[in-house]
């Protein structure tokens, strides 16, 4: 992905995944610390690209949880069959992402550390000022 030319607009961080993966907790953290994130309900969509239609990332991350974090997450009332077509769904986005991220085993400090280092080595990084950036 390219980083935005605009002037004065911050790089695109968009999340992408299945439901209850982490998507809104990174999103929140990451807002929080100054970067221009926002989640993509791409699970939701038949349009295989509606990720990038709609969200135009500059930084595409793709977070995966398996149907056993998923249930411990959000109480579901669905099974592994309707987590495929979710996976089927979401396989344009996973193939063009910048950050594979399975989430199961991780807890949202240790998310958020390796979605900064991973921005950080892309070249994005929170603003000057902004709570959270590491001065060089």
């Amino acid at each position: 992905m390219g980083l935005r030319k605009e002037a004065g607009e911050a790089p695109r961080v968009v999340v992408v995944g299945p439901d209850a993966a982490g998507k809104s907790t990174l999103v929140c953290n990451l807002r929080a610390l100054g970067y221009n994130a926002r989640a993509c309900s791409q699970d939701h969509s038949y349009v295989p690209d509606m990720w990038r239609r709609l969200s135009r990332p500059d930084y595409l991350i793709f977070f995966d949880a398996r149907l056993e974090t998923i249930a411990r997450r959000r109480r579901i009332n669905w099974g592994q069959a309707r987590l495929d077509a979710m996976q089927e769904r979401l396989s344009h986005a996973r193939a063009h992402c910048d950050l594979y991220l399975p989430t199961d085993d991780l807890i949202p400090d240790q998310v958020l550390a390796r979605a900064r280092a991973a921005l950080a080595a892309a070249g994005i990084v929170s603003p000057p000022g902004e709570p959270g950036r590491e001065e060089d």
